[in-house]
């Protein structure tokens, strides 16, 4: 029996599992302080033409700009209905609806367009898009054709296309129609809201899982929705009343003891979709490894012993692979270009098969998946569609010491690195010192091993060279500092009295752009799908629709039923009056601070601001690899660090700023 679940125990995370038994299908899990933005809708303002890229950039209300291309623009915000160019089509500061068809990543924006689509429960709304209209590709023989006859039924505005989706196998037009309608009133408001409102605003929000989940997922063949918190059952029951109340018997509260996930025994299938390796059945693996275009996937028969002879092992191992390749990208929603190794196969006829079973299995996804064939080197070529942040974007983060590359320098060829750059930076005219700061490993190779050479830079360049090691930098970060002859910092305090910088992330590569501040929480949206939604109609039994049908004749003869009176709206409940009473506490708040003032103007005034350091007339030159600020230290502090210097330097500690005064409170 398929399944739900939905744990939400923790709030930091939330995790919504499709199962069927004890194997787990699909996986959704959202951080709660890490909102999507795809599917949003906003009012946004074009900042930017762009003709050479035949785009637009627009502010819509985030920290960084996004993308709207040519071809995602309707013709109902075109200038000239005629232009071909994007510098005809649309100009700066024209304000339009968009949409996020895909999320923020890296440094690159998120992409727009103007096509919204509204997804409801059986159908999908495609304003300005009439060409859209279709029923889902895995809707397929006698359901296909009976969907295409009704769909030809609908209602639709002009202009405006319809998709159903899957889940509205079997029912009526009058359900399809009132779940239609239902986005067409929905989009009406968020209309409303645009022409009342400046860009760039948050329109409408489509960031909750729990929604997203039954709404896309509840479905005939689901016979139990499990939910472990009591505020997350409550807003689940909650939409089916709304949505879908013919299904609100699936939905119950788990109230075990063993966690929901542990007790239908998914939890260590979850944490397959954190690991690089996955092993098979049969003892063979799948290595999964992300690069910045594509993803990797190598089929290893490692362990795997099926099969008489090495043909018939590979293809076994195969076999199990293309199942378990079909699952991970549903589970940790891999997207783009994906290349597939698999184990080398002579037979023709084994690599249809493997193929027929991938192509199989891949049709279980809801997102678009293109598929190649294997080739004479055994890889395979495939396209997939994506429908969230990937897994390892939001639970993942590049490491501080390799950054990413998965692999660091040995300790030797770095080392040798430093001693080359340090000599580097000597050559330089007019150099007085040259400062680097090392981790401890590096500064014990340095300062045993490679003594001689140290020494013979310092007699060779007639430099000072002073070797810091810092306990906070990890290896293999490390900065390096070059100042003239006139830098006053040559002539400070013992180098055991000086505390090293802090350790600094590890810097950007050459060309990335530095990360935008985080961006403020964003507004709540402006429509609220609960108040566009009407009761669906009471669906009939197929058999006794066809029944009914058969009695042509009592059909003719029944008489009209009347018309059921429309309820009057329940009045609205009155809003508490505190403005009399929050202005006499204002004014009391008022009252009490300037008294307070007044105390601490007679006890000697509020603190005194510390004063700003004076920068160095002299420009100070630096190469680092470990980020960071490119100045060394110059005030002395408690921490010692081994240091070994070429040459002597005294100068006295400056006197430490006295202690601000803190203020009366």
């Amino acid at each position: 029996m398929k399944r739900i679940l939905v744990n939400a125990t923790q709030q930091e995370e939330l995790r919504v599992a499709m199962v069927d038994g004890q194997e787990l299908y699909d996986l959704d899990i959202e951080l709660t302080g890490d909102k999507q933005k795809k599917s949003n809708i906003y009012k946004a303002k074009i900042v930017r033409v762009e003709p050479s890229l035949e785009a637009a950039f627009v502010d819509y209300g985030v920290s960084r700009h996004g993308f709207l291309p040519l071809r995602d623009i309707a013709y109902r915000y075109f200038r000239k209905k005629d232009a071909k160019l994007i510098q005809d089509a649309v100009r700066s500061g024209q304000e339009l609806i968009v949409q996020v068809v895909q999320d923020e990543r890296g440094n690159k924006g998120a992409a727009l367009t103007t096509f919204a689509s509204l997804p409801g429960r059986y159908l999908v709304l495609t304003p300005n898009n009439p060409r859209s209209s279709g029923i889902s590709r895995q809707i397929e023989g006698e359901d296909r054709s009976k969907l295409q006859e009704i769909a030809q039924q609908l209602t639709v505005k002009d202009g405006d296309g319809v998709i159903i989706r899957t889940a509205g196998i079997g029912h009526s037009i009058e359900e399809l129609q009132w779940d239609l309608d239902n986005q067409i009133r929905l989009w009406e408001a968020i209309c409303q809201a645009a022409e009342s409102t400046p860009a760039p605003v948050l329109l409408y929000s489509d960031n909750d899982p729990i929604v997203r989940a039954l709404r896309d997922n509840l479905r005939n063949d689901i016979g139990e929705v499990l939910i472990d918190q009591q505020d997350v059952y409550e807003r689940a029951c909650d939409f089916v009343d709304r949505m879908a109340p013919q299904y609100r018997k699936l939905l119950a509260l788990y109230e075990g003891s063993v966690p929901l996930f542990s007790h239908h025994q998914i939890e260590n299938q979850v944490e397959t979709a954190h690991d690089r390796t996955v092993r098979l059945p049969s003892g063979g693996t799948i290595a999964i490894d992300h690069t910045e275009a594509l993803v990797a996937i190598d089929i290893n028969s490692a362990r795997a012993t099926r099969g008489g002879d090495i043909e018939a092992t590979a293809l076994t191992t195969n076999l199990e692979a293309a199942a378990e390749v079909a699952r991970q990208l549903r589970l940790r929603d891999l997207s783009g270009l994906l290349v597939i190794d698999f184990i080398d196969m002579a037979r023709s006829s084994s690599q249809k098969k493997v193929e027929d079973e991938l192509r199989e299995q891949v049709r279980k996804d809801r997102a678009r998946v293109q598929l190649g064939r294997i080739s004479r080197f055994g890889m395979l070529e495939l396209s997939r569609q994506r429908l969230r942040v990937t897994l390892g974007e939001t639970m993942r983060v590049p490491c501080t010491r390799c950054e990413g590359i998965g692999s660091v320098r040995t300790l030797q060829s770095l080392s040798l690195s430093i001693l080359r750059l340090i000599e580097e930076e000597a050559l330089k005219q007019n150099t007085g010192l040259v400062v680097a700061e090392i981790p401890a490993e590096i500064a014990a190779y340095l300062l045993n091993e490679k003594r001689d050479s140290i020494d013979a830079i310092t007699q060779r360049h007639e430099t000072r060279i002073r070797l810091l090691p810092d306990p906070r930098l990890q290896f293999p970060h490390y900065r390096v500092h070059r100042y003239r002859e006139n830098d006053p910092i040559i002539h400070q305090a013992p180098t055991y009295t000086v505390d090293s910088e802090p350790a600094a992330p590890p810097p950007k590569r050459p060309g990335n752009r530095a990360e935008p501040a985080a961006a403020p929480a964003a507004a709540p949206p402006l429509v609220d799908v609960s108040k566009h939604v009407q009761t669906p109609p009471k669906p009939e039994s197929s058999r006794w629709r066809s029944l009914w049908r058969k009695l042509s004749g009592l059909r003719a003869a029944a008489a009209p039923a009347e018309p059921k009176p429309e309820e009057e709206p329940a009045p609205k409940q009155q809003r508490s009056r505190g403005r009399r009473g929050g202005r006499s506490r204002g004014r009391g708040a008022g009252k009490a601070q300037q008294q307070r003032r007044q105390e601490s103007d007679s006890r000697g005034g509020s603190a005194q601001r510390p004063r700003k350091r004076s920068r160095s007339r002299n420009r100070r030159r630096s190469r680092s690899s470990g980020g960071g600020e490119q100045n060394p230290p110059t005030a002395p502090g408690s921490a010692p660090a081994v240091a070994a210097e070429s040459g002597p330097s005294e100068r006295k500690p400056a006197a430490a700023a006295p202690p601000d005064k803190p203020a009366d409170s």
